[in-house]
């Protein structure tokens, strides 16, 4: 099998404010046109009874035209279960590599979001420095902001 990477998905709360979130801090740009999707495909597709789906694909920043994209579409009616933890099985954050973690940090927190942890940086033998921190999306999405120093 031959595979492609496309996309990510997060379902939103409000996705025109999340867009508008991940437009300012990381430099996405939208891919028009705008979704607003539903019918009998998609409530077979998804399993959702009615469901209707509006929302965007954002372009990632260090990508080009065709690159993977950032989705972020909203239900009319979101399901509401617990929040992600950065130890719970299954798909947790999306990371961004940045010039200056603390600086994205204080972009995040400007712009809505949150911090999770510390702000942390380790040598990593053969790789370089790593510093990390876990930051929130306005919505409690995890971000991990990264950057890598090589030895």
């Amino acid at each position: 099998m031959k595979a492609h990477y496309v996309h990510t998905n997060i379902i939103s709360n409000n996705w025109r404010e999340l867009v508008r979130f991940y437009e300012k801090v990381f430099g996405c740009i939208q891919v028009l046109p705008e979704r607003d999707l539903s019918g009998n495909w998609i409530e077979e597709g998804t399993g959702v009874s009615h469901a209707h789906i509006r929302g965007v694909h954002l372009k990632l920043p260090g990508y080009g035209e065709n690159g993977p994209t950032l989705e972020i579409f909203q239900y009319d009616e979101n399901y509401f279960g617990q929040k992600p933890h950065i130890n719970q099985p299954g798909l947790t954050h999306i990371a961004f590599r940045v010039d200056n973690v603390s600086t994205a940090l204080q972009e995040v927190l400007a712009a809505g979001g949150g911090q999770m942890e510390k702000l942390v940086s380790k040598e990593i033998p053969g790789v370089g420095l790593l510093t990390f921190v876990y930051a929130l999306d306005p919505e409690g999405n995890i971000i991990e902001l990264q950057s890598w120093k090589k030895s």
